[in-house]
């Protein structure tokens, strides 16, 4: 069957006419004109006077990086224990926090205290720990 002949067995009802929009007439009366005071160009209002409100300049925001650490299970109750620390002297702090703050401690150690505080860190094999 041809599509003309499919469109030809279509009952009558099934095929509309296209309907024409009509716009609402309107019930609002028309805007009052403007006086000639208004359109002359002579005639203007000064400009409200702003007064100047220094803002303060926003301050950057860190980029921050995201990264993942594995540590030995008893350097991680160490962290831990700190964060309890904090908590009895009425600081909250996070690990984070605390991992950010002992990297300023040891930036501002001398050379040879920051080598024996880093030799005493045994070193671990990179990666994710092995399933147990």
């Amino acid at each position: 069957m041809s599509i003309t002949a499919a469109k030809k067995a279509l009952p009558a009802a099934a095929k509309r006419a296209p309907v024409k929009r009509v716009p609402a007439k309107s019930t609002t009366k028309p805007a009052a004109k403007k006086t000639l005071a208004a359109k002359s160009p002579l005639v203007r209002k000064a400009p409200a006077a702003k007064t100047a409100v220094a803002k303060p300049a926003k301050e950057k925001k860190p980029k921050l990086v995201r990264d993942s650490f594995t540590f030995p299970k008893a350097e991680y109750e160490v962290l831990e224990a700190m964060k309890q620390r904090a908590a009895r002297l009425k600081v909250t702090v996070k690990k984070t926090e605390l991992l950010r703050a002992a990297i300023k401690s040891l930036s501002t150690l001398s050379d040879a205290a920051f080598v024996s505080a880093v030799a005493a860190v045994p070193n671990l094999k990179t990666g994710r720990p092995a399933k147990v």
